[in-house]
């Protein structure tokens, strides 16, 4: 089974917009409300890639009664605690030249009793679970290093955990040996410290990395393809050129083609191509968070990867 972990979900809220000019009136050519959060995000694309999940987390009020019935919807297990505070909403501006510009709401304070509750439902989803993904910030009250903690019970049980996150708990989470990671050029050097002027200096930081414990790297170069590493091997992906409607969750679907991938078992240069074309896929999308199966099909045929 594989499992999603949203720590702080929300509303997605989208504008698309011809221009955004500080200080004058605009008017919203289309508004698009989603059940949001990184890990719902790729809740969602693992559903329509055609395999079931379970996403968990933290939901709260109103906000959070929108997540659940989207959740029904999909037909997705839902397995979130309900906590006092109210689930937050995020919005994201996107100007006619694919610029966005995000507006991100802390979310609630999670509370010491609402976390052991999710931590003892953690315990059982991890009886049944061969993946979990877990994505996105962690909410006030959690420490950095709860992605950590979480990791270290999945190796344990021998769930292979799917990391993505940035900042201090990124470089937590890693110190436990989660089996994935997807940082981009700037998460990569926020992480190491480390100018990177070229492939070879990501190369040479994706060792660092594997000799930590971290099976599979992959480097977004965003529409230039990938560089990723896995047991040792380096590899660079190359996708074809589209026209890109929305980019907005290219990142969380390429994690849902990962989790799908591995699920089934896919060989490596499998994984990296049936991920690196659902995450391309999505941009070709005005939904985020959303691809169309046809399209990954199609995507998958045209990249190529090269072991360096």
């Amino acid at each position: 089974m594989i499992t999603t972990i949203t720590f702080n979900p929300s509303i997605d809220k989208h504008y698309i917009l011809d221009d955004l000019i500080k200080g004058e009136v605009t008017r919203a050519k289309k508004v698009q409300n989603t059940a949001g959060g990184k890990g719902l995000n790729v809740s969602r694309v693992i559903r329509l890639l055609g395999e079931s999940v379970t996403a968990t987390g933290f939901l709260g009020g109103n906000s959070g009664g929108f997540i659940v019935d989207k959740l029904s919807e999909l037909k997705i297990n839902n397995r979130f605690i309900k906590v006092k505070g109210e689930t937050r909403s995020c919005l994201a501006i996107i100007t006619k030249d694919l610029a966005q510009t995000e507006i991100l709401e802390p979310g609630p304070t999670i509370q010491e009793d609402e976390m052991a509750e999710w931590v003892k439902a953690y315990d059982e989803i991890l009886e049944d679970s061969s993946i979990i993904c877990a994505s996105g910030s962690l909410p006030r009250g959690l420490s950095v290093s709860t992605y950590g903690e979480i990791i270290k019970k999945a190796n344990i049980k021998g769930a292979k955990f799917l990391l993505d996150t940035s900042g201090e708990a990124l470089k937590k989470g890693i110190e436990s040996k989660p089996y994935f990671i997807k940082p981009n050029i700037d998460e990569l050097k926020a992480i190491t410290g480390e100018s990177i002027n070229s492939d070879n200096d990501v190369l040479k930081i994706i060792d660092k990395i594997h000799d930590k414990g971290i099976k599979l790297v992959m480097v977004s170069l965003g529409a230039n393809g990938s560089i990723a590493g896995f047991n040792g091997k380096k590899y660079r992906i190359y996708v074809p050129k589209i026209k890109a409607v929305n980019p907005v969750g290219s990142g969380d679907s390429m994690v849902a083609g990962i989790a799908v991938a591995l699920e089934r078992g896919y060989n490596i240069e499998d994984v990296l191509a049936f991920a690196s074309a659902t995450g391309t896929a999505n941009a070709m999308e005005q939904q985020t968070g959303y691809v169309n199966i046809n399209n990954v099909n199609k995507v998958k045929e045209e990249i190529r990867i090269e072991l360096i």
